[in-house]
């Protein structure tokens, strides 16, 4: 969820304040937000919501003066109670948050209300970028509704009326609201479970650039659900979520060049991908790169670079990692022989079951490698 914090611009001729409000763009057009700031607080001194507004989204993010949550909240609610709808809705996000006021779901759901209830009206009466500027906030505003009666913020969780309040922001065009309706007949949550119904509201997310909506799309088609089975379109959906950083998309992408899933098999191309991914932390990509450097597929053989590539993804707890850096160890494959550690890797991955580990351990065991020798442990691992 984001704030509005796009500075708004109005006729101010009839306004209260107008001048000061019209040298404080001045001053913000020269980034001279010092003085800016000072304009506009003399606006919002003399009652004007808009400056009130533009005082408190330049306090909130620390632009002409110090970073101040409290003191953003303050002019939000000078703002807010003037009933202008983009700081109704910004002081829902700081009480929903918790930014200099104490977290209050409840008071949130208030402001987002108000702030929602200005619907379409504002952008509709008001073709100028402060009109365009309240529709997101009205929208946004919807969105947050919904996601909170979705997950229970101040108020009963409830999917239906969830629904209603993503439907109305996803109306004016909301990406993440459009997601998350897809997400809910995705699951089934307060609606029937429709893959097709699904697929629709994330086309149109997806469309928007939402990330998520474009990997969601590329597992539907990847799995034949709500539509049929196509890995070209496929991956064009992943490559799209992919490329906007989407780690789960880019380990998919990987993926489907190492096995030639609606593209031409290619192993340089799918370690490319697996390496985005593992930057970020995705335990599969960092073991199959694993796999990979091990075995020389796409690069050239490196069993040192193999064993970082398991040591990053057997620490965050991945089975087959962890096996795999016990047989490096056993190997004495990019690091010295040592059969106390394969041991400890081995468990490791045995203790979530991982059957090449048991088998693994079994062996150990049973002919006294890193421990000693005992045939009844040997046998209750393998069995």
């Amino acid at each position: 969820m984001k704030k509005i914090l796009t500075l708004p611009i109005l006729p101010l001729a009839s306004a209260a304040g107008a001048g000061d409000i019209e040298d404080g763009l001045a001053a913000c057009d020269k980034k001279d937000y010092a003085t800016a700031i000072q304009k506009f607080k003399a606006a919002g001194i003399n009652g004007n919501a808009i400056a009130q507004f533009i005082v408190g989204a330049m306090s909130d993010i620390g632009r002409g003066v110090v970073q101040d949550y409290a003191e953003a909240v303050k002019w939000y609610q000078l703002s807010a109670a003037q009933g202008y709808a983009d700081a109704q809705f910004n002081l829902g996000f700081m009480y929903e948050d918790g930014r200099g006021v104490v977290q209050d779901y409840a008071e949130s759901m208030k402001w987002y209300k108000l702030s929602a209830a200005q619907g379409n009206a504002s952008a509709h009466g008001n073709a100028s970028a402060h009109g365009n500027a309240s529709a997101h906030g009205n929208a946004s505003a919807q969105y947050n509704i919904g996601f909170m009666y979705e997950n229970g913020r101040g108020v009963v969780q409830d999917y239906a009326e969830s629904m209603k309040w993503y439907k109305l922001s996803a109306a004016q065009g909301n990406a993440s609201a459009q997601y998350n309706i897809g997400e809910m007949y995705a699951y089934g949550l307060g609606v029937v479970q429709d893959d097709a119904e699904a697929l629709k509201w994330y086309r149109l997310a997806a469309a928007q650039g939402n990330e998520k909506a474009q990997f969601n799309l590329g597992f539907m088609y990847g799995n034949g659900r709500g539509v049929v089975q196509d890995d070209a379109e496929a991956v064009k959906w992943y490559r799209l979520a992919a490329e906007q950083g989407n780690e789960k998309a880019q380990f998919n992408v990987g993926n489907m060049y190492r096995t030639g899933q609606g593209v031409l098999q290619d192993d340089a191309e799918a370690v490319k991908w697996y390496k985005l991914a593992a930057a970020q932390g995705d335990v599969r990509a960092q073991n199959n790169l694993g796999k990979m450097y091990n075995d020389g597929e796409g690069v050239i053989q490196d069993y040192a670079e193999a064993v970082k590539w398991y040591k990053l993804s057997a620490a965050q707890g991945h089975a087959s990692a962890q096996l795999d850096l016990g047989n490096m160890y056993t190997k004495g494959h990019g690091v010295v022989e040592d059969f106390a550690e394969a041991m400890k890797w081995y468990k490791l991955a045995a203790e979530q079951g991982h059957a090449g580990a048991l088998s693994n351990l079994a062996l150990m065991y049973e002919y006294g490698q890193g421990v000693d020798q005992d045939y009844v442990r040997s046998h209750r691992w393998m069995h």
